[in-house]
């Protein structure tokens, strides 16, 4: 690297070292949102409360059967430590977002000519893609999936890739990943990881040679000693678990459109195969900017190392890019979020071909431009919504209540999961009008209201109750006379 290109390259890192610092001094500057971070949120600020690592609840005493732990207990260590707060929840997926990228980094960075920079621009792309950028601050389970398929992914290449002496401790990734993905998503990391070494073992004629060079029996061994104990101990704390998790969650899920037996919310009913669309906007800026470098494109020759088998790494990181469309697309109750596990093959396939083009200085323009591109639009959103109070959030009510009053705090139907974060789980819920009527004569609350149930309740209940404070979403009312 000569050093015009080293200049180049430092002004690359320091550029996403900006990005990831703002990014991380934010992470408390604004309301965690319904339903998804708010669930998962307050999920694990129970268990930071009430010590259960076992069982992740969903109200107290309602064990949260949908999704495996790994990332809860990670938010709840946190919360621990940091307190209740949006910082506190969002801290471990950060650094989860950091992890993924150091990981395929370090990986990139020992294949051979050229290494260094495919590293780089990998890290580059993989941080600057928006589904990314946006999940490295979110609460949800999702990366701790992507952390776990990817080590699989990496681990399984080990055995093609490296030296006998050097493959026998980088092969265990392979099981290790697969443990982490059971401990965050549960056996669709299996699916996702399985998938595309399925499809690349047979259209490589590689059967005999993964299964000499990997002990898939004690491999097997140790991803059931990872991820099992758990599993079986959810099962003996709360009968059921492995039904509705194995039965529902994995299955009905998948099969059944608009699945109606989610006990946390409602299935996300969508037309099958539209997980195709979704990848292409997670996947924004590049789909948009990369393809202005065809233009003028300059390349240089690949140099072929024997003992990396170049000409099957392509189809390989193919495979596990399209990975989640192919299964998902048959699926009818699907998430954008879905896309995640697919990104990281995504950005080193975008890599290794940026990587060949001489214009190094148009390459790292394009690429400069779209991580400041996304995160400036990250940023603007966020400003947009501070400005004008409009998150989807219960944040600014509660708050607002707890200046004015340490009455009950109370909401009309369904109580949103950010009502009862940040009330520390003191936040009650209204089944109708009919209870509304018998709080009023029980003595003085405080009620949080929609304007649409504003303009449901009956002229009587209105006349009862007294505006005290507008915030976000909600009209804060009390019962309390003036």
């Amino acid at each position: 690297m000569n050093p015009k290109q080293h200049t180049a390259a430092a002004g690359l890192w320091w550029l996403l070292g900006m990005v990831a610092l703002a990014r991380l001094l934010t992470l408390g500057s604004y309301p965690l949102t319904d339903t998804t971070e708010a669930r998962y949120g307050e999920v694990a600020r129970k268990m930071a409360e009430l010590g259960n690592w076992v069982t992740p609840l969903y109200d107290y005493g309602v064990p949260f059967w949908a999704k495996p732990p790994l990332t809860t207990w990670l938010s709840a260590i946190s919360i621990d430590m940091l307190g209740a707060n949006e910082f506190g929840a969002r801290l471990p997926y950060f650094l989860l977002a950091v992890l993924i990228a150091w990981v395929m980094w370090q990986w990139v960075r020992r294949m051979g000519a050229d290494a260094g920079r495919q590293a780089q621009l990998t890290v580059m792309l993989l941080c600057g893609t928006m589904l990314y950028f946006i999940a490295s601050a979110a609460v949800m389970t999702d990366l701790g999936l992507v952390l776990g398929t990817t080590l699989a992914m990496r681990g399984f290449w080990a055995a093609f890739q490296l030296e006998p002496n050097s493959r026998s401790r980088e092969v265990w990734l392979l099981f290790i990943g697969l443990g982490i993905g059971l401990l965050a998503k549960g056996p669709i990391a299996v699916v996702l990881s399985g998938v595309p070494i399925g499809l690349w073992v047979l259209l490589t004629g590689s059967i005999k040679t993964s299964w000499q060079r990997i002990a898939w029996v004690k491999g097997s061994l140790l991803t059931l000693a990872i991820a099992a104990p758990w599993y079986v101990m959810a099962e003996m704390r709360t009968p059921g678990f492995w039904e509705y998790f194995f039965m529902g969650e994995h299955w009905k899920r998948f099969t059944v459109t608009g699945w109606a037996g989610d006990k946390y919310g409602t299935a996300h009913a969508t037309q099958r195969g539209v997980i195709w669309l979704y990848a292409v906007a997670a996947s924004m800026p590049w789909p948009a900017l990369l393809p202005l470098l065809w233009v003028g494109r300059k390349t240089s020759p690949v140099a072929l190392n024997a003992s990396h088998p170049q000409r099957h790494f392509t189809a390989y990181l193919l495979a596990w890019s399209v990975a989640p469309c192919l299964f998902f697309t048959l699926s009818g109750n699907i998430l954008w979020t879905y896309v995640l596990p697919a990104l990281p093959a995504l950005a080193l396939l975008a890599a290794r071909w940026l990587s060949s083009d001489l214009r190094t200085r148009w390459v790292n323009a394009i690429v400069g431009a779209g991580v400041l591109v996304m995160s400036g639009l990250v940023a603007a959103f966020f400003v947009r919504e501070q400005l004008a109070d409009s998150w989807k959030s219960a944040k600014t009510v509660v708050l607002a209540q707890h200046a004015l009053s340490k009455a009950p705090l109370l909401f009309m139907g369904d109580l949103p999961y950010s009502a009862s974060f940040y009330s520390q789980g003191k936040a009650k819920t209204l089944a109708g009008n009919a209870e509304l009527t018998q709080r009023i004569t029980a003595g003085p609350v405080y009620i949080a209201l929609s304007p649409d149930q504003v303009n449901a309740l009956t002229p009587e209940l209105l006349a009862s109750l007294h505006l005290v404070a507008t915030s976000g979403a909600y009209r804060l009312y009390t019962t309390a006379q003036k």
